[in-house]
């Protein structure tokens, strides 16, 4: 079967067509809100698919599972756009788009947030009042789930085990950022939450600040909703702290002792190191440190320095495979324990098709 992945994010989207053994028979990348016309021109150009295969960042919820689309899981998963707004109205435009050019064929909607569905209640619960919880549906759904899904099951064949016993933290560092610890093929806990605002410091977006600090700033300054909205999802993170939400500028600048760029990456390393420790305490025992996604894959210093900031793991780095080396990898060989770090490639589109293959079967 061959299947059409559309992966429709805040900056992108990207058209992947997948064959039979998931082998890239075609690509092509558009504008964001591409409409239906230059969609339908770059179907033209890839071929036509078995199936398509939709990457949605928040199924809420409700969507614990991929389903097929029709026009109902369209208006709910558009519904939900208030909880990821840098995403899901992009993947709900890519959606429609896709419906129109290709009506005839099963279109499946695949969701970030249905990996971390099944979070144990102590991890997935907020301590909030329970009438907000039961009226609102407030919980930590988690995201990134197909970068984790994929990475936590090649990290298992990378380390020569059966994915059901292996334990390794997955970090999908992009753009966007998380953490999972992942148990068996399982999520057990996560850094994101309710939104894809919380946790790690990103490239834009704040990551975890004081709930108190926001309300003040509503209260004393006067910072409406909106001005709040916007300033934690596109002027914070390294771009709050450096100028640039580009980790390889960042890293430049501090290379040259620039005071912004040194505090912006210690900022990032810290949290990331923080939450490294977190999920390893979720999980008791770490097989594997699984870095992923632009700055996972292509930060050497940033893998270094975050690794270095959890020592009580033990991992002894090998420093031409962190430096140079590229692809899936194991960089990092156990010393006094048994963990050990691995680069995995975010093949985002490989778990989509996977699930694909299952629902359309």
């Amino acid at each position: 079967m061959q299947v059409l992945v559309v992966n429709a994010g805040s900056s992108s989207l990207k058209l992947r067509l997948l064959g039979d053994g998931d082998e890239p028979l075609a690509s092509e990348d558009l504008a964001p809100g591409a409409g239906d016309a230059a969609f339908a021109e770059a179907l033209m150009r890839l071929g036509r698919p078995d199936a398509v295969g939709h990457r949605i960042v928040h199924g809420g919820i409700e969507f614990r599972n991929p389903v097929v689309v029709d026009d109902r899981a369209v208006a709910r998963i558009a519904a939900l756009g208030e909880l990821a707004p840098l995403h899901q109205p992009a993947a709900v435009a890519a959606m429609r788009a896709a419906r129109t050019a290709l009506p005839d064929i099963p279109h499946v909607a695949c969701f970030d947030t249905a990996f971390h569905a099944g979070l144990p209640p102590a991890a997935a619960t907020y301590a909030l009042p329970a009438t907000w919880r039961e009226r609102f549906g407030l919980r930590r759904f988690g995201f990134h789930g197909l970068s984790h899904a994929h990475a936590s099951r090649r990290a298992s064949t990378l380390l020569g085990r059966p994915e059901n016993e292996v334990q390794v933290i997955t970090c999908h560092l992009g753009s966007g950022a998380s953490l999972a610890a992942v148990r068996g093929g399982r999520s057990v806990d996560t850094t994101m939450g309710f939104t894809p605002l919380e946790g790690l410091v990103m490239a834009t977006r704040s990551g975890s600040v004081d709930p108190g600090l926001l309300i003040w700033l509503q209260r004393q300054a006067g910072l409406s909703v909106d001005e709040l909205a916007q300033g934690l999802e596109q002027r914070s993170g390294l771009a709050g702290l450096a100028g640039t939400g580009d980790m390889r500028e960042v890293l430049r600048r501090a290379g040259t002792g620039d005071a912004s760029a040194v505090l912006a990456r210690d900022v990032y390393v810290h949290r990331l190191s923080a939450g490294i420790a977190a999920m390893a305490a979720a999980l008791g025992r770490v097989d594997a440190v699984v870095f992923t996604g632009g700055v996972g894959e292509n930060a050497a210093e940033i893998r270094e320095r975050s690794l270095a900031g959890v020592p009580f793991l033990a991992v002894v780095l090998n420093a031409e495979a962190n430096a140079r080396g590229s692809g899936d990898r194991v960089i990092g060989l156990a010393g006094d324990s048994s963990t050990r770090a691995l680069v995995v490639s975010s093949r985002e589109d490989l778990e989509i098709a996977r699930q694909v293959r299952s629902v359309v079967a």
